[in-house]
């Protein structure tokens, strides 16, 4: 069983998408979803608190600043825009993909966890994520 899901993106930040994903994931098996681009991640992570979103995004965004910064200028794949690399470089930081039990039509998520995507570009994009429950 597998489908696409659309996820609409406003900027740098986590987008949670947990409910669309339990919403299709029927059934008993194992979920995998995969991000179609290569400037997002998909990361699991506490759902409760959104500062903990925030602090992520901060973490990273200090982390790996955009080509502007001058602790950047070795970067030189800087035609797309100054937040085009270090994207790339977060996304090679985290997952693109994740696995997910299910069981009786649940994810076996914890308490607190959700599924995000993790922008990574400065403008707005529509991102692809393949889930596949086998």
């Amino acid at each position: 069983m597998q489908t696409q899901l659309t996820i609409a993106t406003n900027g740098p930040g986590l987008y949670e998408f947990t409910r669309q994903v339990a919403s299709w994931a029927k059934g008993t098996g194992l979920l995998t979803l995969f991000v179609q681009h290569t400037s997002a991640s998909l990361v699991i992570q506490e759902n409760a608190d959104p500062e903990v979103q925030v602090d992520l995004q901060n973490f990273f965004a200090r982390l790996v600043p955009p080509t502007t910064d001058s602790s950047m200028a070795y970067l030189t794949h800087t035609y797309e825009g100054p937040d085009d690399m270090p994207a790339h470089i977060k996304a090679a930081m985290l997952p693109t993909h994740l696995s997910i039990p299910v069981t009786d039509g649940r994810l076996a998520l914890g308490t607190w966890q959700g599924i995000y995507l993790f922008e990574h570009r400065d403008r707005p994009h529509q991102r692809r994520v393949i889930a596949h429950l086998g």
